[in-house]
């Protein structure tokens, strides 16, 4: 079964962005062992002067309401539960985006 992820990158070859940092995600499909770049998904960032703008957190959420996880370098309390209500796993894992994603593949194959 297939399932989509959003990856929070400013090069395109690093998971590198804080979640409310990022203006873009790309977003991959995952199918068995194998994964596939989709397309890249623009937004404005979520923080800015140290504080959050919920209206805008609940855009990024709905942008990536159809990804089943979001790699990121950080994230924040407040984006990862706004991200856990809609059913998205967050991972922190700042590494080049093939090795994240072959880490992520490893760990739903394990079952963590």
């Amino acid at each position: 079964m297939a399932f989509k992820v959003a990856v929070a990158s400013s090069d395109n070859k690093f998971v590198n962005q804080h979640f409310g940092h990022a203006r873009q995600f790309l977003v991959y499909e995952i199918e068995s062992d194998n994964f596939k770049y989709i397309e890249t998904r623009t937004t404005d960032p979520l923080c800015g002067d140290q504080e959050h703008d919920e209206d805008r957190l609940g855009r990024i959420a709905e942008l990536l309401s159809d990804c089943q996880a979001v790699l990121v370098a950080r994230i924040g309390p407040g984006a990862l539960g706004k991200l856990q209500s809609r059913g998205i796993k967050a991972y922190v894992l700042p590494q080049f985006i093939d090795d994240a994603l072959r880490t992520l593949i490893s760990s739903a194959r394990l079952g963590q």
